[in-house]
């Protein structure tokens, strides 16, 4: 179960994953275009769009904890 977790997945644990890493990815770019840029504002706004992929990735974790749970009990 474990080695075909990602087969067997979700569509709505799918869409979290790629959404905490597309919100992980774009805040990093943020970053740096802001630190090149010397903006200071962006530069800080992107650490927001970070945190909502940290807590995207929190939910993903809790969804595929679930999962596992619920077919371990079977």
């Amino acid at each position: 179960m474990l080695n075909e977790f990602w087969a067997t997945a979700s569509s709505s644990y799918k869409a979290v994953v790629f959404g905490a890493m597309g919100a992980i990815a774009v805040g990093i770019v943020l970053t740096v275009v802001g630190q090149v840029s010397r903006n200071e504002t962006l530069t800080i706004a992107s650490l927001a769009v970070i945190g909502v992929g940290l807590v995207l990735h929190s939910a993903g974790v809790v969804i595929r904890g679930r999962k596992v749970q619920k077919s371990l009990r079977k």
